[in-house]
């Protein structure tokens, strides 16, 4: 069974981590110690450095245990992988580093700390990878799969079926489901519904199965208990897929309450006091700086608009922010002046004829969207951020589209995830919305930053824009 195969994987895992530890402790002594500036006093001798490592060893093992590097990583990225050997190293040498202090020993050297630290990331993140790629190819073969069957027919089982079939680096192999109201030989993609519900009595005493996957039905979740507890007795690992995760967020936020679990239907990092004043300061900063760098640029747009006399320099539109609080929001007019009432009928569209020969290229530049670094500053917008939109539709979307309402639970922006993935201008509303609502769930401000950085790299010019 794979679990077998999980053990040994784990052990190999645990042996290589200390030929890499150690490895990249002693290429570290002999950089700092021969390559790069060798002293000759004050220094410990080598011994007393190697000796360290019957430490060592034992205590980057205790935090790598500590902080999960040798759980399953089938199902997790090679990011998320890389992120938690970095923590791992730092932690182990913040710990190396307090311990030197304590001890009092003030010769050793903390170069060699800092160097072994950066080389054993290096190295540990290497020999994972190529591990990681052997096993993928492996598992794409048809090896060193685990065998699962699914309990409950329902969207979540289908959700859940359609991920395992278009990842098979994943190494699952779905045996068929259980259901008790779909009938026995009904298909899902090539999966097979086996029997009925109560078939586990029968199937889990065969000691196959490395999962049960329980992914009943709403309606059908008076018997979770007993499922969860039949398949317990068997020691046959039990994950629950829940048949709500268009309610729930993939990423829930939960609550202990005297022992009693709670689950926040949203998480939201920016309903954090620190996490919303560390952006309103990088909004305010950000926002005086690009009115600076773009004054020349909105100077100049304002001597050509208002030459072309078609109407105001500036363009002031309703739309819908934080709190579904309605705000003004400010743009370069890049249209013809109309009547309000005909102006807010429709998008623009491909060829529009009330668009200028100047507002053309604000558009396309995306230039015309300068003056929101005023509403930035002003507190309306966010530099980063799902974008804002129209009240009427609001109103139209919100019955349309499932969740759209939880973009205002942030400030709008004047990018966003959703914008440098592509969706600008004319293009899916649903699209938009599911990237604005990763980005409201994940917000960190190394995501705000890449999200910069983004807008920048691919710059500009908006092919959606008309």
């Amino acid at each position: 069974m794979i679990k077998d195969n999980q053990t040994f994987f784990n052990r190999l895992h645990v042996v290589l981590d200390c030929i890499v530890t150690a490895l990249a402790y002693i290429c570290a002594w002999f950089l700092r110690m021969v390559v790069f500036s060798p002293v000759d006093k004050g220094v410990l001798p080598m011994r007393t450095y190697f000796f360290a490592l019957y430490f060592i060893i034992p205590g980057y093992l205790a935090v790598f245990v500590t902080l999960n590097l040798y759980k399953s990583k089938r199902m997790a990225s090679w990011f998320n992988e890389l992120v938690d050997i970095i923590k791992a190293n730092v932690v182990g040498a913040m710990i190396f580093l307090v311990v030197l202090y304590l001890i009092k020993e003030s010769n050793f050297s903390r170069s060699v700390i800092i160097i072994f630290a950066v080389g054993n990331i290096i190295l540990m993140s290497v020999y994972r990878f190529i591990v990681r790629a052997i096993l993928s190819y492996i598992r794409k073969k048809g090896h060193n799969l685990k065998q699962v069957v699914i309990v409950g027919y329902s969207r979540a089982s289908e959700q859940y079926i359609d991920r395992i079939l278009v990842n098979p680096q994943w190494g699952y192999e779905i045996r068929g489901i259980l259901d008790d109201e779909v009938p026995a030989g009904t298909y899902y993609k090539g999966i097979q519904v086996l029997g009925r519900i109560d078939n586990l009595e029968v199937i889990l005493p065969q000691n196959k199965l490395d999962e049960i996957a329980v992914a009943l039905p709403l309606k059908n979740y008076s018997r979770l208990e007993e499922i969860v507890s039949k398949c317990e007795k068997s020691g046959v690992h039990t994950k629950f897929i829940p048949d709500y995760n268009s309610v729930i967020p993939s990423k829930p936020y939960t609550e202990d309450l005297s022992g009693l679990p709670v689950i926040n239907i949203r998480r939201v990092p920016l309903t954090s006091t620190f996490n919303w004043y560390l952006k309103r300061l990088v909004d305010i900063v950000g926002s005086l700086v690009a009115i600076i760098i773009f004054s020349p640029i909105m100077l100049l747009s304002v001597i050509v608009i208002k030459a072309q006399k078609d109407g105001s320099v500036f363009f002031v539109q309703e739309r819908v922010g934080l709190h579904n609080k309605i705000f003004k929001m400010y743009k370069f007019r890049t249209m013809i002046e109309q009547d309000p009432e005909e102006e807010e009928k429709e998008w623009t569209t491909k060829n529009d004829s009330r668009v200028t020969a100047f507002g053309k290229f604000l558009r396309k530049t995306s230039l015309d969207e300068t003056p929101q670094f005023f509403n930035i500053l002003k507190g309306d917008m966010s530099l980063i951020g799902p974008r804002p939109e129209r009240p009427q539709f609001v109103e139209q979307f919100k019955e349309e589209i499932p969740r759209y309402m939880v973009k205002h639970q942030v400030r709008p922006g004047l990018t966003g995830w959703a914008q440098v993935n592509g969706y600008r201008g004319d293009t899916s509303i649903r699209k938009r919305v599911e990237f604005d609502i990763y980005y409201i769930e994940n917000w960190t401000i190394w995501l705000d930053i890449q999200i910069l950085l983004l807008t920048f790299l691919k710059g500009f010019i908006n092919k959606n824009a008309y």
